[in-house]
């Protein structure tokens, strides 16, 4: 039987969660902070205490630990302290174990996807209650839906693997009838970077508009797109935003944008999807809750494997009928993961742990940022678009973004060539400011020696 909110350790942390989700955990008897992460003590002995009770079941009446400790099975809280304490350690000795003799200082700016684990979702994911998940049998993802749901204030979620199986899979359920369109920006991440999966697998039509250099879409050019009720065009049933916008330099779409984007949605009988991939960053940059951010969408796709650091996982939020038919498609779309909880447990101390950490990240792009501008004229960034934990900075001839990132990779600081001429780097919780600086200074000799500084 899948936990009930009211049995899970639910954090919600700083201004992410809005009061109404508070009131409503307290309300369910949920156990909230808004200080900030869980201590891994305090996780350890309340998030992972349902999925350690599962396992406590499982093992006959004696459970005996690697050590040799036996625990008799109606001596829950000890096995709960013992099972996580030991499992802690053997995580932590395992990862040290890997860095023995290693003297690189590698530092992975290519993107927020590619943080490794943390040694508390390790041990979550060691421990973690997990049934099928097809058949709605895995408690550590239903409780998960719920935690996510209750913090968008939507009435369901679904998890699903990726954030681009998440957005596809919004589009098709908006836009089940055939020759259907969806309006979006030229420079989205649905436009330009998901295969053009909306097209290829639902038959949609795009109908792309100019994304302005602060990621928005000029709402009076959306509201002159829409489609006349005419037989020779498709219908307009979707406006898609992105929050916060990648091209754009990761960007902030700002509340009163948002608020006018759902007003006009509303009055032209349109749905709203958010693409928010890293909406957390956009809550962090505007201190407010996500909840307020996605108060007018019908839907959005929220990433754990972005900015948060979790190994994989998207979560989609929206209305009850939608998402019970999200999860029809999910299945066609070879996204039923069976024993998930898995990855579930990892999404959830993401949820609990990082969150908090998102101001230092946009702290330490501004740092990077600033240090570029004063390393070369060759090189530059638009302090502007800088709002979050994206940098593009701009590369002049007769230097290449390519040969930029290649040299920087050949001296251990690894950054993406997205262009001819521009270099994305990014900041994430595995980016301390250390870290930054030296990546600094690492393009600073990258351009000393090729004559440019």
């Amino acid at each position: 039987m899948a936990h009930a909110i009211s049995q899970s350790s639910f954090c919600v942390t700083g201004v992410h969660a809005s009061p109404t989700v508070r009131k409503q955990a307290r309300r369910l008897g949920a156990r909230t902070s808004v200080a900030g992460a869980h201590s891994r003590a305090a996780f350890l002995k309340g998030g992972l205490k349902h999925q350690t009770q599962s396992r406590s079941r499982n093992v006959g009446p004696t459970c005996v630990l690697a050590n040799d400790t036996k625990i008799e099975d109606g001596d829950l809280a000890d096995l709960d302290d013992a099972a996580a304490k030991e499992m802690t350690n053997l995580v932590e000795r395992v990862l040290q174990s890997r860095q023995t003799g290693r003297t690189d200082n590698v530092v992975d700016m290519r993107s927020d996807t590619v943080t490794t684990p943390t040694t508390s979702m390790r041990v979550a994911m060691a421990l973690a209650a997990v049934g099928d998940d097809v058949f709605s049998d895995d408690p550590t993802v239903t409780t998960l839906e719920r935690e996510c749901a209750l913090m968008c204030e939507k009435e369901a979620a679904l998890f699903v693997p990726t954030g681009t199986m998440g957005n596809l899979i919004s589009v098709l359920v908006h836009c089940e009838v055939r020759a259907s369109e969806v309006i979006l920006g030229d420079a989205s991440h649905i436009h330009i970077y998901e295969q053009g999966n909306i097209s290829q697998m639902g038959g949609v039509h795009p109908r792309a508009l100019p994304n302005l250099a602060d990621g928005t879409i000029d709402l009076d050019l959306v509201k002159q797109t829409i489609r006349p009720d005419d037989i020779h065009f498709p219908t307009t049933r979707l406006l898609i935003l992105e929050n916060t916008h990648n091209k754009k330099g990761g960007r902030v779409l700002k509340l009163d944008y948002m608020d006018a984007a759902g007003k006009l949605c509303r009055e032209h009988g349109l749905k709203l999807h958010i693409d928010g991939a890293r909406i957390f960053n956009a809550s962090t940059a505007l201190g407010v809750p996500v909840a307020r951010l996605l108060k007018d969408a019908d839907s959005a796709s929220i990433c754990f494997s972005k900015a948060l650091g979790a190994p994989a996982g998207s979560m989609i939020v929206g209305g009850a009928d939608f998402i019970r038919k999200c999860r029809r498609i999910r299945k066609a779309l070879g996204g039923g993961m069976r024993q998930v909880g898995i990855l579930a447990a990892a999404a959830q101390v993401a949820l609990r742990e990082t969150p908090s950490k998102l101001p230092q990240d946009h702290e330490n792009a501004k740092l990077f940022a600033e240090g570029v501008n004063a390393i070369s004229p060759l090189l530059s960034v638009d302090m502007a678009s800088v709002e979050t934990n994206l940098v593009y900075i701009s590369v002049l001839p007769p230097l290449t973004a390519a040969t930029v990132a290649e040299e920087c990779t050949k001296r251990g600081v690894l950054v993406l060539a997205i262009g001819p001429q521009t270099v994305r780097a990014v900041c994430h919780h595995q980016v301390s400011r250390e870290k930054t600086l030296r990546a600094l200074e690492v393009l600073k000799e990258v351009m000393l020696e090729n004559g440019s500084v």
